[in-house]
């Protein structure tokens, strides 16, 4: 008998059963990280109703995706849009393959997840730094050595929880404040989450400005410090670079995306800098270069004209 989910198949399977079964076991698989329910309604202008993020968290769950970063415990009087996480927390629905992820700056937002916290729920929680010292002042009132100590902390206090941590290191090719950013300088900011503890590290092009070349030059310099394994990307389609980036990086063996469902959001912190690339594009792409990821890419159409109906 055949072994269709293992490593071999016989000569005498029929051709178009054999060729889903080579499908199935050589296809490589991509990683989609969702970012739509924070890094994307975080930058919307109105007031998104909890029960609304809740129906889109919940749906997004139903996909197929395994992470889904669903809210940050932040200052609500800097990001409004993040002021009900722990009522998003709440009421979303637990799912047993699904990580949600919350994005906790320092330990009051330790403090407030961890109130927060349900038993039944897988969580990560994420921290951030800068490539840029520019965009670290603007965005987090200190030097980039300054936010390291600061979140180390939340970092010690996470592991200790049992909970996964992963870094986003942001402005990995341009700041809006400093310009162009030299690939050294990224490589350095990753080294130093590195430093604090082992996690995986999401490489944020926050204004949209990376173009493959800078992308590939970056690159080559944080794998020099942290493995392809290791490292996500974050791509903005501000300047309609970002499946071509991310082209890039699968080139350089990234195999982990972020991305926001109907392409919402941005950061509020960066001029310009709408737009996160939509789920829906990478899955489009994934299927063209031939990797699995595991997502219904239909729920994901329903879940995004639920997003862009929140706008």
């Amino acid at each position: 008998m055949a072994n269709v989910g293992g490593g071999f198949a016989p000569a005498t399977l029929p051709r178009d059963v054999y060729e889903q079964w080579k499908g199935r076991v050589m296809a490589e698989a991509v990683r989609i990280y969702e970012v739509g329910p924070r890094d994307g309604l975080q930058n919307e202008p109105g007031v998104i109703p909890v029960a609304s993020k809740i129906a889109l968290i919940d749906l997004l769950a139903r996909s197929g995706l395994r992470d889904i970063e669903v809210g940050s415990f932040v200052s609500p009087k800097w990001v409004p849009q993040m002021a009900d996480t722990d009522a998003v927390l709440a009421g979303m629905a637990a799912a047993r393959d699904v990580s949600f992820a919350v994005l906790v700056p320092n330990m009051r937002g330790w403090e407030a997840f961890a109130a927060a916290r349900r038993p039944d729920v897988r969580y990560e929680v994420a921290v951030f730094i800068s490539a840029s010292e520019g965009f670290s002042q603007s965005n987090l009132n200190c030097s980039v050595a300054e936010s390291v100590a600061r979140l180390a902390p939340v970092v010690a206090a996470a592991l200790d929880a049992d909970v996964p941590v992963r870094g986003y290191v942001s402005c990995v090719t341009n700041c809006p404040f400093d310009g162009p950013i030299a690939p050294d300088q990224v490589a350095s900011a990753v080294a130093r989450l590195q430093e604090i503890a082992p996690m995986q590290v999401s490489l944020g092009d926050t204004i949209g400005k990376g173009t493959p070349a800078r992308v590939a030059a970056m690159l080559e310099a944080v794998k020099d410090a942290v493995p392809a394994t290791q490292l996500a990307g974050h791509f903005h389609d501000t300047g309609g670079q970002a499946l071509a980036n991310i082209e890039v990086a699968l080139d350089h063996g990234v195999r982990i995306f972020d991305s926001a469902v109907g392409g919402l959001g941005g950061c509020p912190y960066a001029p310009g800098a709408p737009g996160n690339v939509a789920t829906e594009a990478v899955l489009e792409l994934m299927a063209r270069r031939g990797f699995e990821t595991g997502v219904d890419r239909d729920v994901i159409a329903q879940a995004a004209e639920m997003a862009r109906g929140m706008r």
